[in-house]
């Protein structure tokens, strides 16, 4: 792939490996980048990486193309303490909560570009929202991209204020359908079904309907109207479910912004 020559050339360091950078990471070694390119920083690296080729816990490279981080965020701060000064390298951060003036501070004059996917990258069906600093150019946003499309669908957005409402929707996004799956089956056991199977419906009702919303040219509320016949059963759960003050609506209202909240703090304490 072209897109991974300059990385083959001068190295591309991925600090963390866990199940987002190991997602990563597996999405890149499979569109083409070297595994001799690659520096992993992890010193808890699982041993299903050893004998891939790659430079494992190495010194860096003097100039690598790029350096991502994909550490916790509370451990990003000594991550950031032992790496050295960068000089010419592209810096991508996927960790919540940790703004681009953090990454400034420890790379001054340096093209950053913080991302926020979320887990169901680790199957490669995730979504990206991506910002750059004033360094970054559109070559350096393109690179960003192209590394995460790796791992799904990428969003650019306008600023990085829109990065803690992206955090409580998509960030934080697949907690709540697990939590929809988990309500749905316990309201089909209560009547009656067996827990299994209440558990397999709900699964495979919920993977079915988010992959029809993926590739059907109507908007949600139109495949919505569309398996809604008057008066019918679906009518009468979406009575329940759409009500103004007790149902999903205001529910999900006050979900995201608690979540978006609460990125803002994590990203104001830092």
């Amino acid at each position: 792939m072209t897109d991974f020559q300059e990385m083959d050339r001068r190295g591309l360091v991925l600090v963390g490996c866990g199940r987002m950078g190991g997602a990563m990471l597996r999405g890149w070694l499979a569109r083409g980048l070297e595994p001799g390119a690659v520096t992993v920083i992890d010193p808890k690296l699982g041993s299903d990486w050893a004998d891939k080729g790659l430079r494992v816990n190495a010194p860096l490279p003097d100039d690598p193309a790029v350096l991502v981080l994909a550490v916790k965020p509370q451990m990003m701060a000594d991550a950031l303490g032992e790496l050295p000064d960068l000089r010419d390298t592209l810096v991508i951060s996927v960790a919540a909560g940790t703004t681009i003036a953090s990454f400034e501070n420890a790379f001054p004059d340096s093209p950053v570009i913080r991302v926020m996917p979320n887990t169901p990258a680790a199957i490669g069906q995730g979504i990206s929202a991506m910002i750059g600093n004033a360094a970054a150019t559109p070559a350096h946003l393109d690179l960003a991209e192209a590394l995460m499309r790796a791992v799904g669908r990428v969003v650019r957005l306008q600023s990085e204020d829109q990065m803690d409402a992206v955090t409580g929707l998509s960030g934080s996004g697949p907690a709540y359908v697990f939590h929809l799956i988990e309500t749905m089956a316990a309201a089909g056991e209560a009547q009656g079904l067996p827990a299994e199977l209440a558990l397999e419906l709900a699964r495979m009702t919920v993977a079915g309907a988010g992959a029809l919303a993926v590739d059907a040219d109507e908007d949600p509320g139109v495949l919505r109207e569309n398996v809604t016949s008057p008066g019918g059963t679906t009518a009468a759960g979406l009575k329940m479910l759409m009500d103004a003050e007790t149902g999903l609506p205001p529910l999900m209202l006050r979900t995201v912004a608690a979540a978006t909240a609460r990125g803002r703090e994590l990203g104001a304490a830092k």
